[in-house]
């Protein structure tokens, strides 16, 4: 199941920083640290989110390396869940699931280790930004891989004209804030 565009945090919308042309031009970035340092708007993502997932009965919830460590531990202390990073190579100390994935022009590695999740563990995917849905997709891939239930997939930030969720499909998709492109 899918949830579908349209929560009611777009109030949220007006404490994220829009920077023209970056990381280069032509590009509209969308800034969240500047939603991060309010505290009653970083207070209102987390709950927002812990609306949604709190009857899901999660066991863990996966942070993908680097923004989705700043939401997922806060997600997963609030729905009394542990807390999974997902790193780029050669940053977890013991033995690792390494997963490499397409991007649109080339590839990408992802690593968790081998014995985060134990078959059957209920898993929540979080991350900041969903764009295209590779990465989601391929940390949707490791969970499996290691035998873990996907429950959700959480995301601040949605840019709907990219279409990530049609990579997607199939996973319950709750983004907070949706952009078009």
């Amino acid at each position: 199941m899918q949830t579908q565009p349209g929560t009611n945090c777009d109030d949220l919308k007006k404490l994220i920083r829009e920077v023209p042309d970056f990381p280069k031009p032509g590009i509209l970035f969308y800034d969240i640290t500047t939603l991060l340092k309010d505290k009653l708007g970083f207070a209102r993502l987390i709950d927002a989110l812990t609306e949604h997932y709190i009857n899901y009965h999660i066991d863990l919830v996966l942070g993908i390396e680097a923004r989705g460590f700043i939401f997922g531990p806060a997600l997963a202390y609030r729905l009394n869940a542990g807390f999974i990073p997902v790193r780029k190579p050669k940053k977890l100390p013991s033995e690792v699931l390494q997963w490499k994935y397409d991007l649109e022009y080339g590839q990408d590695t992802l690593e968790i280790h081998k014995d985060a999740i134990q078959p059957g563990q209920r898993v929540i995917i979080c991350d900041d930004l969903l764009a295209t849905g590779g990465t989601a997709r391929a940390a949707a891939e490791m969970v499996m891989a290691l035998g873990g239930e996907i429950r959700g997939m959480g995301f601040v930030v949605e840019l709907d004209g990219l279409k990530g969720r049609d990579k997607l499909k199939g996973y319950d998709v709750f983004s907070l804030l949706h952009y078009e492109m």
